[in-house]
C-alpha cells in the first residue's frame, strides 16, 4: 500500500466520507415487507442482485489500487473486481491492460524511457510500456493514474499498483472486520497474449485461490474471461469456483440500434487465433448459451445486449442531439425494448452479470433523464443477477429502492 502524505490522506478521507454520506442519503423508503408478502425476485436463484465494484471504487479513485478496493468495500460493495495481468517475474497484478502507459505514470519516469516499444496485443498495435518487461519491484515504483480524463486527477500518482495476493489479503481482512462475506471477481486478461510470452495466467491464479482456501462453488470467488479457452483451462486444471463468460461488442450504431463488431472487440481472441469466425453475438443465441453452460456458470454481457439503445433520427436521417450539448453520443440515445437474454440465460441455467454501470450523464441514455438509479432499477426489474459498477454506492442505493418496492 502506498505511503500517503497528510494532505493526500485528508483528500482521500474526504472522498470516503462524502461517498458514505451519499450512500446513507440514497437509502429509499420503508424496509418493512408489504402486507401481501414480498414479490418473488426474477434472478436465477431468487436472491438479491450482487453489486460488483468494477476495478474498485474506480469512479472516485484511480482504479485497481488498494485504496480503490478499500473504498469500494467501505461503500458496501458485495464483490471487488481485479483484472489480472502478469509481470516479467510472473506475479499477478491488477491492471486492465498489459500496456502500463494507460493506467500508470510510467511515461514520466526517465529511467524506463528505453523500454518504450510498439507491439501487438490481441492483434492491436500498441505503443507504450508493457508489464511483461518489468519486474514487480519496478512496477511498485510507479503510481496509478485515472484512465478517464473527465474524472478527478488529484490522486494521480498517489497510489501504487496492487498484486492479486494483496487484494486477497484485503478481502479476507475486511470480511472479518465487517462481519460479512466480501467476494472477489478476477479476470484473466489477454490470456492468449500472456501464454505466448510464457506467462500463463491460469496456473498462478489457481495456485493462489487454492492457497486462499477458495476452490469450490461456494467460495467467495467468481472468475471471468473473454476467452473461452482460458475458462476451459481453469476448469480442466482443477478450478472449481464459479466461472463467467464475458461477452463484448465494439460499439452501438446509433442510427439503427444494432451492435457493431470490429477487431479486437468482435470475437474472443482465442477464437480468432483458432480460425473461428463467429462473433461475440453468437454467444447470446440459445445454442451459444448452451455451449457456454458446458464450461461456465454465468455470462457477463455488455449491457446493450440486454437493453438496446438507439438514436432519434431527423428528417435527413442523422441522429438528433437530443440534449443540446453540441455532440451526438450515447447520451442522445433512448432505450429500446429489452431483449430476452436474461430469461434465455436463466433457462439455460446461467446467471447474468452485466457491465459497466457509471454515473456520468454522458454515459446514460437520454430517457434516464440523468438519473443513474433509473438505469439500475430497469436492469434489476428485468431479473439481472448482478452488475459491475464504477460507483458501487449508487448501485447499492438503487438496489435498496428495488428491494423496497418488492416488499423487502
Amino acid at each position: 500500500m502506498a505511503t500517503l502524505s497528510n494532505r493526500t490522506m485528508t483528500r482521500w478521507s474526504a472522498v470516503a466520507l462524502a461517498c458514505a454520506a451519499l450512500l446513507a442519503a440514497c437509502g429509499g423508503g420503508d424496509d418493512s415487507p408489504a402486507t401481501t408478502g414480498p414479490l418473488a425476485l426474477k434472478t436465477l436463484d431468487g436472491s438479491a442482485p450482487v453489486v460488483v465494484a468494477h476495478r474498485g471504487a474506480s469512479g472516485y479513485l484511480p482504479e485497481h489500487t488498494l485504496e480503490a478496493y478499500t473504498l469500494a468495500i467501505d461503500l458496501g460493495a458485495d464483490v471487488v473486481e481485479p483484472d489480472l495481468i502478469a509481470t516479467k517475474d510472473g506475479v499477478l497484478i491488477a491492471r486492465h491492460d498489459p500496456n502500463l502507459d494507460y493506467s500508470t505514470n510510467v511515461a514520466s519516469r526517465p529511467e524506463f524511457a528505453a523500454r518504450k516499444k510498439t507491439t501487438q496485443v490481441d492483434g492491436e498495435t500498441q505503443t507504450g510500456w508493457f508489464a511483461s518487461d518489468f519486474t514487480l519491484a519496478e512496477i511498485k515504483t510507479l503510481g496509478a493514474i485515472t484512465t478517464d480524463a473527465e474524472r478527478a486527477t488529484v490522486y494521480n500518482g498517489a497510489f501504487k499498483v496492487v498484486t492479486f495476493q494483496e487484494i486477497i489479503d484485503l478481502v479476507k481482512a475486511k470480511s472479518a472486520a465487517k462481519g460479512r462475506t466480501i467476494a472477489i471477481y478476477p479476470e484473466t486478461k489477454n490470456p492468449t497474449y500472456h501464454r505466448a510470452l510464457g506467462l500463463p495466467l491460469e496456473d498462478t491464479l489457481i495456485a493462489q485461490l487454492v492457497a486462499a482456501g477458495w476452490n469450490s462453488k461456494t467460495a467467495p470467488v467468481y472468475v471471468q474471461s473473454f476467452e473461452p479457452s482460458s475458462l476451459k483451462t481453469l476448469r480442466s486444471k482443477g478450478l472449481n469456483t464459479r466461472l463467467i463468460q464475458l461477452i463484448d461488442a465494439d460499439d452501438v450504431d446509433l442510427k439503427t440500434g444494432a451492435l457493431t463488431f470490429a477487431a479486437p472487440y468482435d470475437r474472443p481472441y482465442d477464437w480468432f487465433k483458432a480460425g473461428d469466425t463467429r462473433l461475440f453475438s453468437a454467444m447470446v443465441t440459445p445454442a451459444g448459451l448452451a455451449e457456454i453452460k458446458t464450461y461456465a456458470d454465468g455470462i457477463g454481457p455488455w449491457k446493450p445486449y440486454i437493453v438496446p439503445v438507439k438514436g432519434t433520427l431527423d428528417a435527413t436521417g442523422a441522429v438528433k442531439d437530443l440534449n443540446g450539448d453540441g455532440k451526438v453520443n450515447w447520451a442522445d440515445a433512448t432505450t429500446q425494448t429489452p431483449t430476452t437474454l436474461i430469461a434465455d440465460a436463466h433457462k439455460a441455467g446461467l446467471f447474468v452479470h452485466a457491465y459497466t454501470f457509471r454515473n456520468e450523464q454522458r454515459r446514460l441514455a437520454y430517457d434516464y433523464r440523468g438519473d443513474p438509479k433509473a438505469e439500475y432499477l430497469q436492469f434489476y426489474r428485468l431479473g439481472l443477477d448482478g452488475l459491475f459498477s464504477d460507483f458501487a454506492d449508487t448501485a447499492i442505493a438503487a438496489r435498496r429502492d428495488y428491494l423496497t418496492e418488492t416488499g423487502r
